[in-house]
């Protein structure tokens, strides 16, 4: 596969596109996802990026996964895209806890993980769009867990050719992230709410994009659709780069030296940061296992334990939201990746798309066992975690990055020769300050805003400066509707002009 073309879909060898337009278009026409043949095949120096800064390192990163952009374009744009935003001098910094090492994910605009990928995908949209040639409007399509929604719409806001609409599931969010949201400023971003639960937004946009696309529903109006989740190649490459600013993190504090492998922990949903993490390992980061963790919504340590996928089963709503997920869309790209076979990729899709479930082959679940663990606990065992580390540790974790810590000690029990394990940190305890009041067994006063002062006070561990006073922001975004009613919504919205919110 050349340069032109070196992208292709998860279902089909013969839907091909160049790293731009897998950008632009967000999703294959066919409903799979862009990804190469091999990321392994690159042959990259991962040695050489180690001695680099964040955005040196990122663009050398991005330009071997990107091919059409350059490194000196690459540099120019995460430049423009991280400068200023983040409240650490160090974007992602890696915090000693422990045996273990946390890698702080949240310091950026809106403390959360997406915050590190959004602020980048704005700024590869618009240039990929000037490499097409294209002139249209681009309107981004997102359904988010509770974190993507935010980050994209901060990304994106006032970016000039593009719409960025958001859906959440109505009751499945905190009230922190449902309020990040619902006082987006913006000319160009729209909120709406669910009633249902994350997958219902996630496949309702899937099914929209696809058929606006098919029936040409927008044809002559000059919009172009593409997405801002991580089914966009362009939204999930800048998330491979924190795992290497934690390996020079690790080999710099002499926790580890070079060439040595690492363990990562990461708290999993739509499985595209973990997978983050095995591209990481294809470009051959030295990277010994990927530690997936779920909470009580387990779909994935069954698939990889067993090798069965099945989302026929109940939906919980937990502690950590962002999470709350039973089909994991990014998985469809590592299932590819291991196989190298579109068609059994294709056929698995289908049968869960038509009977709720699939099996694995044999010789892809081996494969997946050599690089993946998985494990879960539940709300009561995130927040006994959250509680012990804050008192064994003094650190504060927040739900999310409890369920991993959790997971990753039920991994070094369970696997004597692990290997020194870094733990992901995906969002700021103050996203979810009720929770991690309750695990300090602090009873709370007053509503999630009260507790986020609360937890101030308690801990003495200063509040992000993105959600001080963010209670006293006006109400811009109150939609809410049924998840049979999102095509028709995308399509009144992509004609009205202007959006006042």
């Amino acid at each position: 596969m050349n340069k032109q073309n070196c992208y292709q879909s998860t279902r089909s060898a013969q839907i091909t596109a160049s790293a731009p337009e897998a950008i632009l278009q967000g999703i294959a026409p066919d409903g799979g996802l862009y990804t190469m043949r091999s990321y392994a095949d690159i042959g990259f120096d991962w040695q050489a990026v180690l001695n680099l800064d964040f955005n040196a390192m990122a663009a050398r990163i991005l330009a071997a996964l990107l091919p059409d952009f350059s490194v000196e374009e690459m540099l120019a744009l995460t430049e423009r895209a991280y400068h200023g935003k983040f409240e650490t001098p160090d974007l992602t910094p890696s915090v000693p806890v422990g045996e273990e090492t946390v890698l702080e994910l949240f310091r950026g605009p809106t403390s959360a993980f997406k915050d590190v990928a959004l602020s980048m995908l704005p700024y590869l949209m618009r240039v990929s769009a000037e490499k097409c040639g294209c002139r249209d409007e681009i309107l981004i399509l997102t359904a988010t867990s509770g974190d993507t929604g935010k980050a994209a719409m901060e990304g994106f806001c006032d970016v000039p050719g593009t719409r960025i609409i958001v859906f959440y599931p109505e009751e499945g969010v905190s009230l922190v992230q449902k309020t990040q949201m619902a006082t987006q400023p913006g000319k160009n971003v729209k909120v709406c709410a669910v009633r249902g639960n994350f997958d219902d937004a996630q496949t309702g946009v899937k099914q929209a994009f696809q058929a606006i696309q098919q029936k040409h529903l927008l044809e002559g109006r000059s919009i172009r659709l593409s997405s801002a989740n991580s089914i966009n190649i362009g939204r999930l490459a800048p998330q491979v780069v924190y795992y290497f600013t934690a390996y020079q993190a690790m080999v710099r504090s002499g926790k580890i030296t070079m060439g040595e492998t690492l363990d990562f922990a990461v708290p999993t949903g739509n499985f595209g940061d973990i997978l983050a993490g095995f591209i990481a390992r294809e470009l051959g980061l030295p990277v010994h296992r990927l530690i997936c963790a779920s909470n009580a919504n387990n779909v994935l340590t069954d698939f990889l334990r067993t090798g069965c996928y099945d989302r026929r089963r109940p939906f919980h709503l937990t502690a950590s939201p962002s999470m709350d997920i039973l089909v994991s869309s990014n998985l469809e790209r590592l299932l590819y990746l291991l196989s190298g076979d579109a068609q059994l990729v294709s056929r698995l899709m289908a049968q869960l798309s038509d009977q709720g479930c699939y099996q694995a082959p044999p010789e892809l679940l081996t494969k997946m066992q050599r690089v993946f663990w998985a494990g879960y606990c539940d709300d009561e065992a995130t927040k006994q975690t959250i509680g012990q580390v804050w008192r064994e540790h003094h650190y504060l974790c927040d739900t999310h990055t409890a369920v991993a810590w959790n997971v990753a000690q039920q991994y070094k029990a369970a696997v004597p020769d692990h290997r020194p394990l870094v733990v992901l940190s995906t969002a700021s305890p103050y996203k979810f300050p009720e929770a991690v009041l309750e695990a300090l067994k602090a009873e709370q006063q007053g509503d999630g805003f009260a507790a986020i002062r609360q937890l101030q006070g308690v801990t003495g561990v200063p509040v992000p400066r993105n959600l001080c006073g963010l209670d006293t922001l006006p109400v811009r975004h109150r939609d809410v509707i049924d998840t049979e009613q999102m095509q028709n919504y995308i399509m009144e919205k992509a004609v009205e002009q202007p959006w006042n919110p």
